[in-house]
């Protein structure tokens, strides 16, 4: 059988000894697991080690697998340079992936190599993997911006270029979990992070692979999580093929989440192939939020979806439209995400039009074709995209950055001409130092620069 096995380790630099100095007894659980699971992996004897990192190259567009015949990299940025460690790389087992890949449809390649050394993903489970013996060449692979299926893939194209050349593998799956399940840890605290880790860790134990795939994206999102698409691809790799899952440790110590669970393969089992399942669960969840949509976000949609599909603008507003669209005028922001990833987002701070309909139906189309942080929304993509609009009160002067908040406020920045604006209760932006900076930069004004504040609410609509 090509694939004997998968483990799923976190990477703290914590964890090793020359670099914890004792701290590590902290994380003590978590070491021994460590310890079991590269045994077990010895055990298994692998020709070579199918290996995704989170701090591998990543593109938003483009899996980032690693070139040359090998790499080393050291612990020097955590204290540790003594700590080094060399692997070669499977040249033929890595260019038979990338030939299934992008015959299969995906992004995927050696290009746009930023820095050839091991990230710490990589060097701590082989710290492990080589202390039980484990010398066998890897395959390095980076994560993307692509969806929960498209990691799903790449994994599944590893396990079968893999069974191709007779390469006996083992698949390695570098992550974390949640970053926020401590207010004294060093990214804090947020009601996300103790969940993503129950569920998370509920579907290890339970080798429920498809809840990986199906994991709402917000909640990833607040709870920072780290690794989830690491496992993603570890499931794909184990598509229809029967397992014994293993969690064998989770700790919190330090406000980050720490998992390192065992699935050695017993077998085959079609019931355990996941991408049907998973796209039929988007097909519902997209069909679920549709028919909640109000008016204001389906005159988005119905305006980017005429633009594209037929290449004229909407001409005429839709019957029966609330008073609050078309008697009133109003900034607005129209958003599109898919696969829980941004896609596009154009607004206007203050009105260009006659009222909030017009507003929406010229910043939708901006939204899908017009932000140059992306290409053009294909029809293929339309019945994807989930689609939020921000209705933007007056903005108001304000003295001091005390009189923010985040959650409420949205926040314009200005110099001169130069004006920078952020929406307010964005994932991930949790602070007011974290708003007034993203919104700084994104009208192009320096930290040094003199600026001004204004705040101001929005109505927002899914």
């Amino acid at each position: 059988m090509p694939i004997l096995g998968a483990i799923l380790t976190p990477h703290p630099p914590v964890l090793l000894p020359e670099v914890g100095r004792g701290r590590e007894q902290e994380i003590a659980a978590t070491g021994r697991a460590m310890e079991a699971a590269a045994e077990a992996v010895a055990r298994w004897n692998p020709d070579v080690l199918l290996l995704a990192s989170p701090h591998t190259v990543l593109y938003r567009d483009y899996f980032h697998i690693a070139p040359g015949t090998g790499g080393v990299g050291d612990m020097s940025a955590f204290g540790a340079p003594q700590v080094r460690i060399e692997a070669r790389y499977d040249v033929e087992l890595r260019e038979a992936l990338i030939h299934k890949a992008q015959v299969s449809g995906l992004e995927a390649g050696t290009l746009g190599q930023r820095d050839p050394a091991l990230d710490h993903g990589v060097l701590i489970p082989l710290y492990y993997l080589r202390k039980a013996g484990v010398t066998c060449p890897i395959v390095r692979m980076g994560l993307s911006g692509f969806s929960p299926l498209d990691h799903y893939k790449l994994g599944r194209c590893a396990a079968q270029a893999a069974e191709e050349l007779g390469r006996r593998a083992v698949f390695v799956a570098s992550g974390d979990l949640s970053h926020k399940l401590k207010a004294d840890g060093p990214y804090g605290f947020a009601p996300e992070g103790p969940v993503f880790d129950q569920q998370v860790t509920q579907a290890m134990a339970d080798g429920d692979f498809l809840s990986f795939l199906t994991m709402d994206p917000a909640l990833c999102e607040g709870a920072a999580e780290c690794g989830l698409r690491s496992f993603q691809m570890m499931a794909g790799a184990l598509d229809g093929l029967a397992v014994a899952p293993r969690l064998l440790s989770h700790e919190g110590t330090f406000g980050v989440g720490y998992a390192v669970a065992l699935f050695p393969v017993t077998g085959q089992d079609g019931s355990r192939r996941f991408a049907a399942p998973y796209a039929q669960a988007k097909r519902d969840r997209l069909a679920e939020l549709r028919a909640r949509e109000d008016p204001w976000v389906r005159l988005a949609r119905l305006s980017l979806e005429t633009r594209v599909n037929t290449g004229q603008v909407l001409e005429a507003l839709p019957e029966g439209l609330p008073e609050a669209l078309t008697r009133q005028a109003a900034g607005a922001f129209v958003s599109l995400h898919k696969d829980g990833q941004l896609r596009g987002c154009i607004g206007t701070i203050s009105p260009t039009r006659e009222n909030v309909a017009w507003e929406i139906v010229g910043n939708a189309v901006s939204a899908g074709l017009r932000d140059p942080r992306f290409p053009a929304v294909s029809a293929g993509e339309l019945a994807e995209l989930e689609y939020s609009v921000d209705v933007l009160g007056a903005p108001e002067p304000i003295a001091s950055p005390d009189q923010l908040d985040p959650k409420r406020y949205g926040i314009i920045v200005s110099c001169g001409q130069r004006r920078g604006l952020l929406l307010p209760d964005l994932e991930g932006v949790d602070t007011v130092e974290q708003q007034i900076d993203i919104a700084r930069r994104k009208g192009g004004i320096s930290a040094g620069d003199p600026y001004r504040l204004e705040r101001f609410q929005v109505v927002r609509h899914r």
